[in-house]
């Protein structure tokens, strides 16, 4: 038997509030705006820590990201992963990824990303989601790489 990512007991949040955003967890009904907001932002996310190495974004279609939107929804439902919209308003302005950590020592892995025109939320995401996790979830040790591209700019 595998060990679950969270504990059976854990109830896992399905939003949280952040300064000037909030999360819902990422489904096919984010299909549009998530696929447009990443699209925009290709070399902004790649400049984001954690993505630097990363294959993802490439150019995909709207179908293509439908079915990596589903499964990212089939890992949340099944306690494997869980992938959140980040929205303001009616606007995706970017994603949070929290898996299971490759790294040893590390519990989870963490990263996250917003579009290059809502850049000024790098810092702010990255400070609020480091402090919702610290404090809502299960995890000891995380693998979250400093929030933005501009991570210098961090107190």
């Amino acid at each position: 038997m595998t060990q679950s990512f969270v504990p059976p007991e854990f109830t896992v949040p399905v939003t949280f509030e952040g300064d000037g955003f909030r999360l819902e967890p990422l489904g096919s009904e984010h299909n549009e705006l998530d696929h447009a907001a990443w699209m925009s932002s290709i070399d902004h996310i790649h400049s984001t820590p954690g993505f630097e190495q990363s294959n993802w974004p490439k150019p995909m279609s709207l179908d293509a990201n439908l079915a990596d939107l589903e499964r990212h929804a089939r890992d949340f439902t099944n306690r494997d992963g869980f992938t959140y919209s980040i929205i303001d308003g009616d606007e995706v302005i970017g994603c949070v990824y929290i898996y299971p950590s490759r790294t040893r020592g590390h519990d989870a892995t963490v990263v996250s990303w917003v579009r290059e025109s809502r850049s000024d939320m790098d810092i702010t995401v990255w400070r609020d989601l480091s402090a919702w996790l610290a404090t809502h979830w299960p995890f000891t040790k995380l693998d979250y790489a400093p929030g933005s591209n501009t991570a210098q700019t961090r107190s």
